[in-house]
Order: C-alpha cells, then sequence, then structure tokens
C-alpha cells in the first residue's frame, strides 16, 4: 500500500492506513492473537488453489478427495464449518454447508492472505471457532501504472494464465485481476494400472476494486469478486464416478469511509451470492440444484483516544436459500459488537471485545474475547488470549428436505471456549515462537441416522482440543547469497468426549518446511509437508498412513528490457513420488511437473 503526502504527516498516515484496509480489525484489534501473513514470493510458489499455498505454509489440516476436489480445512482440530474464510472483512463461508471449499479460491488476484489463529466469533461471527484466512485487497493510491501477467503449463495438461494490473492517482486507486487454472488431472494412482478418472476441472476467477478519494476525509470503495468452477468428481478406489459439480459465486461489496485523526466510520454494504448444479450423470441433463443470496449491512465507528481505540459495530444481514432439497427460506439477523483495545504503555496491551447477535430462526448466544501482549523486550513477547465462539446451523442443518434425509428445526447453535498462551523470541536473523491452546466445544452438529435409516442433523457430542504449535524461521545472508529457513510443527489432541477418541482426520503430529536459497538473478525452494497418521473411522479402528511430500523449484529472472521483467519457474511436485492420500481411497497425484512464465511491465 502506497501512502502520498496528500493525507499529511504523523497520525493521519496512520489513519489512512487503517481507512484503506476494510479488515482493518486485523490490525487493531489482534494484539494478542497471533497472526501470520503470507507474501508474495510464498503465494509464487504454488500457483494454483488457495489450499496449495495454505498447507505448505500454515498450520491448517485439508483433506481432498483428490486434487482438485472439495477440499476441507481443518484448525486445530476443527472442523470445515468451524474455520471461517473472511474476504475484505467479511464473512464468505456459504449459507447452505457453513464452510469454504478452498479448492474454489484463487490466490493469484488477492493482495494479503493472513491465518489468524483461535477464535474470532466476536470479530467475524459464526463459525470463528478453530480460526480465520483472511483474504484481502489492497488499493495504493499515487502509484505507477503495473501490469502482471503469468502462464504455466504441466503434467496432467494442466494450465494456468493470470494477470493482474494495478494504478493509482492522488484520488483514485484501482486493482484488477483475471485467471484460469484447468487440468485433465488424470493422474496414474501409484502401486495399480489405474489413471484417476472423471477428475477434470476448470476454475475461472475475476477480482476487481476500485477506491475514490471524494474529499479530504471521504473515500469511497468499491470490490468485487466472481468466481466459476466446472469439475468432474474423481472416482476412488472402490467406486467409478461420472458426476459434474458447477458452481458460481459473486462477492460485491461497497464502502464508504469518513476519517479524521482521532476518529473512522464507516458504513458497508454487501451482497453475496452462490449457485450450483450437481449431475449425477455428466452424460444427461438431470441435475439437482441450490442458491443463496446474503445481502449485509454494516456501520462500524471507530474512536482514537490517547492509547485506546474503541470500535462500534451495528450489522444487519438477511439470507435467503432454495434448491432442488430445500424449499425457499429465510435468515434475518442483527449483531451489535464492541471491541476495546488498551495500550497504556510500549510493553504491554490488551484488548476486551464483546458480541450479541439476534437471529431470527433460533436463539444466539452472548460471545466475548480477551487478550493481552506484555513484551519485556525488543525480541521477546507474551501473549494470553481466552474466548468464547459460536457457529449456527446452516440451512442444510436446518431445513434439508432430501431423500433419505431430513433437517432439524431444533438444533442449537456450537459454542466453544478457548484459550491459548504463546511465546516469541524474535530477531534479526531468527524468530522463534510457541503457542499452546486449548478448546472445549459443546452442541456439535452431526448428522446420523435413526431408527429408519432416515439422516438427520442432532446435537450430539461434545469434544476438547488443545496441543501446541511450534513455528521457527532462519534468515542468513553473505554477500548476494541469501538463505531463508521456514518450520512448522503442530501437535493437535482432539477427543471426543464420550468415547474418548480421536477425531477423525485430525493429525497427532504435522511438519512442515520451506527452504529457500537465491543468488543474483537465481532462485531455488524445496518444501515438505509431513502429515501424521489420520483416523478415518469414530472408533479408531481404521486409519490413513503418515506420508511425506516434498517440492522443489527453480527460478530465473531475466535483465529487464523494453520495460518487462521476465521470470522462469520451474516446479517439481511430489519429489519422492509418495503414494498418499489424505481422504479414504482417493489417491493424490504422483509426481509431476510444472512450468510458469512470468512478465512485470
Amino acid at each position: 500500500m502506497v501512502v502520498n503526502s496528500i493525507f499529511g504527516q504523523g497520525d493521519t498516515i496512520i489513519v489512512l492506513q487503517e481507512v484503506v484496509l476494510s479488515d482493518s480489525k486485523l490490525q487493531n484489534f489482534a494484539g494478542g492473537i497471533k497472526v501470520r501473513q503470507l507474501s508474495d514470493s510464498v503465494l509464487q510458489r504454488n500457483t494454483g488453489m488457495l489450499t496449495d499455498n495454505l498447507q505448505y505454509n500454515t498450520p491448517i489440516y485439508f483433506k481432498q478427495n483428490g486434487y482438485g476436489m472439495v477440499s476441507s480445512a481443518s484448525f486445530r482440530g476443527t472442523s470445515a464449518q468451524q474455520t471461517a474464510v473472511v474476504w475484505n472483512g467479511v464473512n464468505i463461508n456459504s449459507q447452505l454447508t457453513g464452510q469454504t471449499d478452498f479448492n474454489t479460491v484463487m490466490a493469484q488476484n488477492l493482495s494479503e492472505i493472513a491465518v489468524r489463529s483461535g477464535g474470532g466469533s466476536t470479530q467475524y461471527g459464526t463459525g470463528a471457532i478453530g480460526g480465520s484466512v483472511h483474504l484481502n485487497q489492497d488499493l495504493s493510491f499515487d502509484s505507477p501504472f503495473q501490469n502482471t501477467l503469468g502462464v504455466g503449463y504441466g503434467s496432467f495438461d494442466t494450465r494456468s494464465i493470470g494477470y493482474t494490473s494495478e494504478w493509482g492517482t492522488k484520488k483514485t486507486a484501482y486493482t484488477i485481476g483475471v485467471s484460469h487454472f484447468s487440468s485433465t488431472n488424470d493422474f496414474k494412482y501409484l502401486g495399480t494400472d489405474r489413471r484417476n478418472e472423471n477428475g477434470a476441472f476448470t476454475n475461472q476467477n475475476f477480482d476487481i476494486a476500485v477506491g475514490q478519494l471524494l474529499s479530504g476525509s471521504n473515500l469511497l470503495k468499491a470490490y468485487h469478486n466472481t468466481f466459476f468452477g466446472n469439475r468432474d468428481f474423481s472416482a476412488s478406489l472402490t467406486a467409478p464416478s461420472d458426476d459434474n459439480y458447477r458452481d458460481l459465486s459473486t462477492r460485491s461489496l461497497l464502502e464508504w469511509t469518513n476519517f479524521k485523526t482521532n476518529y473512522i466510520q464507516r458504513v458497508k454494504a454487501a451482497y453475496l451470492s452462490e449457485r450450483y448444479r450437481y449431475y449425477p450423470n455428466k452424460e444427461r441433463d438431470d441435475f439437482s440444484f441450490g442458491k443463496s443470496g446474503s445481502f449485509l449491512l454494516n456501520y462500524d465507528y471507530l474512536y482514537r483516544y490517547n492509547k485506546w481505540k474503541l470500535n462500534a459495530i451495528l450489522e444487519a444481514n438477511t439470507v435467503n436459500a432454495e434448491g432442488s432439497s430445500i424449499r425457499k427460506e429465510n435468515r434475518n439477523r442483527l449483531a451489535g459488537i464492541l471491541l476495546i483495545s488498551h495500550k497504556p504503555s510500549e510493553k504491554f496491551g490488551y484488548g476486551i471485545d464483546v458480541r450479541k447477535d439476534w437471529v431470527s430462526d433460533f436463539e444466539s448466544p452472548f460471545v466475548f474475547s480477551v487478550d493481552l501482549k506484555y513484551q519485556p523486550t525488543e525480541s521477546y513477547a507474551l501473549s494470553l488470549n481466552a474466548s468464547k465462539n459460536f457457529r449456527i446451523p446452516t440451512f442444510n442443518d436446518l431445513y434439508w428436505e432430501g431423500a433419505g434425509a431430513v433437517g432439524n428445526l431444533e438444533l442449537l447453535p456450537e459454542t466453544s471456549l478457548q484459550a491459548e498462551i504463546g511465546q516469541t523470541l524474535k530477531t534479526k536473523n531468527y524468530s522463534l515462537s510457541l503457542n499452546g491452546f486449548y478448546i472445549a466445544t459443546n452442541d456439535l452438529i452431526q448428522w446420523r441416522p435413526d431408527i429408519s435409516g432416515t439422516w438427520s442433523p442432532i446435537n450430539v457430542k461434545a469434544a476438547t482440543q488443545y496441543g501446541l504449535e511450534l513455528e521457527s524461521e532462519i534468515r542468513m545472508k553473505s554477500g548476494e547469497h541469501q538463505w531463508q529457513w521456514k518450520n512448522g510443527y503442530g501437535y493437535t489432541k482432539a477427543i471426543a468426549n464420550e468415547s474418548k477418541n480421536q477425531l477423525v482426520y485430525v493429525p497427532l503430529h504435522r511438519f512442515t518446511s520451506n527452504l529457500v536459497y537465491t543468488y543474483k538473478r537465481w532462485g531455488s525452494f524445496m518444501q515438505g509437508l509431513h502429515n501424521g497418521e489420520v483416523f478415518t473411522t469414530t472408533d479408531n479402528n481404521q486409519d490413513l498412513d503418515n506420508y511425506l511430500v516434498l517440492n522443489a523449484g527453480l527460478n530465473y529472472s531475466f535483465p529487464k528490457k523494453i520495460g518487462i521483467e521476465t521470470e522462469v519457474q520451474v516446479v517439481l511436485n511430489n519429489l519422492l513420488n509418495e503414494n498418499y492420500q489424505n481422504v479414504a481411497f482417493r489417491p493424490m497425484p504422483n509426481r509431476n511437473i510444472h512450468l510458469n512464465l512470468n512478465f512485470k511491465f
């Protein structure tokens, strides 16, 4: 983000930064919260879908029904519905399923991706129990006209192309991005004579953000995203497949901001839509469908006084949904939020957040969070946070009326209590952090069959998750030689309180490592992912073996000619040709190669 002198100096620059960032809560009210941002260089190593970026660089565990198929997140042992995805400050989890499919999110057009660990329901609403993933588009005022074009081709006829453009004057700024990613995805199943059948997919994405300074203290911004996916759902080792799934989602956000040195007020209006068609046989015209639309209106007033920040938010939301198995239903919600941040000294700060939702179709709990950060020295910091969080039942949970399954109007929202303690040691050349967490969740929603065989969701069980996350980074430089080595280890114990068994698809141990070396115009990287054993049944009698996947890449940046910077990158995925699955009976790709060309002008 570029700040120009028209806005003055001192506190005014800080105010402008908060204004341009639509998700400013992530900056202003996360003092004692673990937040990790993914840099541009990290995103360029995995140029496909968001799953590819996050699974090698964050503590989040993903399970995919085959590469490119549905991708579900498990953050600190919680479910996919308990991980919130936030786009420019707006929670975009599906109103139908309650989760985000991370293989339907394209990272190429985003300015910033951040991962916030721990409960965040006070700020981001339903589903932010295990953590949240933040997708932001920044606007740069008074910046030159810049364009980036990337093209790629790889194994299994995998093709990618992406274009981004940004430009800004003193009063106007815009960024635009278009991307395409597709593959026949017919990789060989290692150890067999079969290939991944019916696994082709095509993803297309469009993003735009525009900002207009109306006066010295008024800013108008508009954001839009459209995603279209067309996927054949892969067969498994045990069953063939000829089905197809097509989904279209749009997100639009209009934001007006009025700002002075000591306060910022903003009004947001957003409309989110999603729709899908599922074809049991892609050769036929028969399909089932579902769709939803959500309109949100938000008023946000942030007041700064000495070392205090007070943020009052009032938010109204109306949702409608319908489909082949859901009659047309509506939900109205009103939320009141108060965020307080106080930093009485340079070494110590704390925050207190409270939230209350009123929802038309059931009772929603009062939630809160507290956090503090103590930094006695420049290199050492101690952080603590605790919170109560919630997840409201989805439209599918409440209103589903499909064959052999029916929703439950008596469901209660899931609630959780969470606590975390963290320590960070940081110097010029290295950093080390250790976080311990504890989550106790009640009234988890689970679909179960009754005595007649009809499936229905009920509040059946409680769960406890606790564990440790250790992260380290080493940076070294000698002349034109530079090294960077990042490692992450997660230990997660996720127990169903009734059975005392580990929850399904939650690895006890998980390790990531990223080693980067650059010399002049050359660059290389090696990244590794080790997932420990996971259980695939609630009685813990069946499991998937642990696996280690290594990727390696080499890139070269050519000297700038006729105003164009060119970079070529070759990436070898699954270097060891590991035969692995992260969902039972659904193998992942064998060794494969991808070539990328990037042009900046």
